[in-house]
């Protein structure tokens, strides 16, 4: 269904990542606007609740009155100035997030046209691990993926086999 280009690739591993974990019966609230794979969820049977645009560092209200069961953060954490706050103030006891790894190849991605189509923090995988167990998250299950370009170069060759994206299910911890 989901070729194995970009974004696809990225589209498809994800889906599969999150059916292994979340059942379609259970409501999902996925940080961010609605958006190509939020569309993808729906068409799978799963229903989704998006956040409006709103600058989730300064209103966390969507999420605080939130009765969703799962909250899905896939590529927005690395936009935020602090996802510390937006992982406390989550209600939800399952999480699936995704990342894009930081590249010792390449800079953070930053767009001089589009102040939110930045990237603040770019992780290294522990790094996420440990901002999830310190708001209260018990990882269950991870993977990584590589993220091919077909150009010319050392850094296409690299991307070829250095993982670009991580992915967790986490559930919280009981208080």
């Amino acid at each position: 269904m989901y070729e194995k280009t970009f974004p696809n690739k990225r589209f498809r591993l994800t889906l599969e990542f999150l059916k292994k974990h979340v059942d379609p019966s259970e409501s999902i609230l996925d940080l961010g606007v609605k958006n190509p794979f939020s569309e993808i969820l729906i068409s799978e049977g799963y229903k989704v609740e998006n956040t409006k645009g709103e600058d989730l560092d300064e209103n966390r209200s969507t999420i605080e009155n939130s009765n969703a069961k799962v909250v899905t953060a896939l590529e927005i954490f690395e936009h935020l100035l602090s996802p510390y706050e937006v992982l406390k103030s989550i209600k939800a006891n399952k999480l699936v997030i995704s990342v894009p790894l930081k590249l010792w190849f390449a800079s953070a991605y930053k767009n001089e046209y589009d102040k939110w189509d930045r990237h603040y923090h770019e992780f290294e995988d522990w790094q996420l691990d440990w901002l999830l167990e310190k708001t209260g998250w018990t990882i269950k299950d991870r993977a990584k993926w590589t993220n091919p370009v077909k150009k010319l170069g050392i850094r296409p060759i690299l991307r070829q086999f250095t993982n670009r994206y991580y992915i967790v299910y986490a559930e919280r911890n009981p208080k």
